[in-house]
């Protein structure tokens, strides 16, 4: 489901948002990020989200981990306190399966 309605974004609607400047929060832990992101993501590891929450922008925010499971969780949790968050659906390992770059 491409809605965002859904509270997820599959992974054609999420790229078409992150070209258009979305702000991407990549969950995952340090290791998982150094070895190959979205270009672009900022990155807070799930565990850090809580304390870390004035590091995120006012608005929307595109969640991302390895294949949206953690991701989801996040994204739960910010919606708990107020904040506009989207899970991003097979995560950065979809991203990568269909052949589109990554930042390491």
């Amino acid at each position: 489901m491409a809605a965002a309605e859904s509270g997820e974004l599959d992974l054609d609607a999420f790229a078409a948002e992150h070209a258009a400047g979305g702000f991407v929060l990549d969950v995952r832990e340090d290791d998982e990020y150094a070895d190959g992101h979205v270009p672009g993501a900022v990155h807070i590891p799930m565990g850090q989200v809580g304390e870390r929450l004035d590091e995120l922008p006012e608005g929307r925010v595109l969640v991302i981990c390895r294949s949206g499971n953690r991701s989801r969780q996040v994204c739960e949790f910010l919606r708990s306190q107020g904040r506009e968050a989207i899970n991003v659906s097979d995560g950065t390992m979809g991203w990568a399966e269909r052949g589109w770059p990554l930042e390491r």
